[in-house]
């Protein structure tokens, strides 16, 4: 029988391990498809004069260049353990991505979406920078097969553990993310 005492405790335990177990944080919250298209369809931060445009190979290097173009972190696209592979129980997450795209395409014909995978840090960087990648291709090659979204709108590159959100060695899920890259307006 539960006394007022050991009901709150329990309530409390309960209530404490639920929100730190590593499947509550492993399920970050979608953005819609609204904020989806207006963080990807805002200005860039600071303009780039037509001189200062680079190759899309280039903007992969310059840091300085990409984290002026409009961006949003992906973190909902839940991957397998050692996997790039999307499971179709994500679809329905990057359909959303897919509609988005297709209403900034309808607005701006020429736009260029540089998608971004990022690992957590537990691995080397070695491991990470190819699975990144990987995971960044996944998603173009789904975009592209079944959302019909044109292979000339997206580009991919890996990070690996390079650009982490939050600075650890160890396991964290808001660094295993995908990072949507509007790029048109800084490559030639």
């Amino acid at each position: 029988m539960l006394n007022r005492r050991s009901f709150i405790f329990t309530s409390f335990t309960a209530a404490t391990v639920t929100a730190l177990s590593p499947s509550a944080f492993a399920q970050a919250e979608m953005p819609s498809e609204t904020q989806i298209l207006r963080r990807l369809d805002a200005a860039p931060r600071q303009r780039v004069r037509p001189e200062e445009r680079v190759t899309v190979e280039q903007l992969k290097r310059r840091p300085d260049l990409r984290r002026r173009a409009p961006s949003i972190d992906i973190q909902a696209i839940n991957f397998e353990f050692n996997s790039a592979d999307i499971p179709p129980s994500q679809y329905q997450k990057v359909e959303r991505i897919a509609s988005a795209l297709r209403q900034i395409l309808r607005r701006r014909p020429g736009t260029r979406i540089l998608l971004e995978g990022h690992t957590d840090a537990v691995g080397s960087q070695d491991y990470n920078l190819p699975l990144s990648e990987a995971r960044a291709q996944s998603l173009k090659n789904l975009l592209v097969r079944r959302f019909r979204i044109p292979s000339r709108m997206l580009e991919t590159v890996g990070y690996g553990e390079e650009s982490l959100l939050v600075q650890t060695p160890y396991e964290n899920w808001e660094n295993r993310r995908v990072t949507l890259r509007r790029i048109d307006d800084f490559v030639r």
